[in-house]
């Protein structure tokens, strides 16, 4: 019997707000399946380990999880930067996660070519759950 091995999703969460954080964590890991979650409290901070990672042999981010309100560098300009990076890097998925998206972000969001849809905060069990299953189904 021949056993295909499984490589876990790597996640990344970044928000400032450690509320947010924690419960998008610990929603993915109720999931129970076996994701490998890192997350960050700064956009600067991923963008500087995202950037490294093309130097190293470290996996890309399957899906992120972005909040777009956020000190110094917001989601909107760390997609802009995301979109300087090589082509691989657009095997990533990220979906926004806000509490205060209104419906002129929303539609931003929704014509964003990087961004693959947008769920608030505190994210849902049931919207993570069809994350990683549009993702799972991609692979």
């Amino acid at each position: 019997m021949e056993f295909e091995e499984v490589i876990p999703l790597t996640i990344w969460i970044i928000d400032d707000d450690l509320v947010s954080l924690f419960a998008a964590r610990y929603g993915i890991e109720q999931l129970d399946k076996p994701y490998n979650v890192i997350d960050f409290d700064s956009a600067e901070v991923a963008l500087k380990v995202l950037s490294d990672s093309f130097e190293g042999d470290e996996k890309f981010p399957d899906i992120i999880l972005l909040d777009l309100v956020m000190p110094k560098m917001d989601g909107w300009e760390f997609l802009e930067k995301l979109e300087t990076l090589p082509e691989y890097i657009k095997n990533t998925h990220v979906y926004i996660l806000s509490a205060f998206l209104s419906t002129k972000e929303r539609q931003r969001a929704s014509h964003h070519p990087e961004v693959k849809g947008y769920f608030d905060k505190p994210i849902s069990k049931r919207a993570l759950s069809r994350i990683f299953g549009e993702k799972e189904e991609a692979k």
